[in-house]
């Protein structure tokens, strides 16, 4: 695809910078990957969390830069695609694989579950819906290995979990997509960062974190039945 219009040089390096920080967040999913390897929990949890907040902003930033006017050759959504496999995926599988937090004998099993259901995920063409949603389960693994490890549940209760939550993958739900949701935008953003700054509260904390944690289970019921609840209103009409 050709881009007849002219740009500064600024506005260039400004979309590349962009593109750069988008990939940056599989470096630190690589970083947090070392840390599960030595068995630094909290340190992992830290570069899944920088992952999630460059994963945050940078569409917005490309939106603002109008990055694909600029750069057309360049495929950012297939870049973005590729580092929220790795981290909202890979690294999350690696960490429940290496904290045994499941059920011996469905150790694997529990990370074959993730990636597979991930992969059939990611590749639906209307896994993001033109009206801004998820369809089926996001691949929110990184914060349910969080919540396996800090609330600190049975093995079997969190296979439970995980093969629930896989299920939900091919469950046609649409579910609340917070930076960038249309309806009630503010309140959404809003309750989303507050659940954000307990789970930092929660993580610095640690291990005395129990009350922040439990406290931002709040918004995770509020994220389920806000979904159920849109999705029962879109077939209703």
């Amino acid at each position: 695809m050709k881009n007849d219009k002219k740009y500064s040089c600024i506005q260039y390096a400004l979309a590349w910078s962009i593109h750069l920080f988008t990939a940056m967040g599989a470096v630190f999913g690589f970083l947090a990957i070392i840390a599960i390897g030595r068995h630094q929990w909290l340190l992992a949890f830290t570069w899944m969390a920088v992952s999630v907040f460059i994963d945050s902003i940078d569409g917005i930033l490309a939106r603002a830069f109008k990055v694909k006017d600029v750069l057309p050759n360049f495929d950012g959504a297939l870049l973005d695609n590729i580092v929220d496999y790795f981290t909202y995926v890979i690294v999350p599988a690696s960490f429940l694989y290496e904290t045994h937090s499941v059920p011996y004998k469905l150790n694997l099993l529990s990370s074959i579950l993730i990636t597979l259901s991930s992969a059939y995920q990611f590749c639906q063409s209307d896994a993001k819906t033109e009206d801004h949603w998820f369809k089926g389960f996001p691949s929110y693994w990184n914060i349910v290995v969080l919540y396996i490890f800090l609330l600190d549940f049975s093995e079997k209760i969190n296979f439970i979990i995980i093969l629930s939550l896989t299920i939900l993958v091919f469950v046609p739900i649409r579910y609340l997509y917070p930076s960038r949701a249309v309806q009630y935008r503010l309140l959404n953003l809003i309750l989303v960062s507050i659940w954000a700054f307990l789970i930092v509260l929660s993580l610095y904390n640690y291990p005395n974190h129990h009350v922040y944690i439990y406290l931002s289970l709040i918004y995770v019921l509020y994220y389920f039945m806000y979904s159920i609840w849109w999705t029962i209103k879109l077939r209703r009409g």
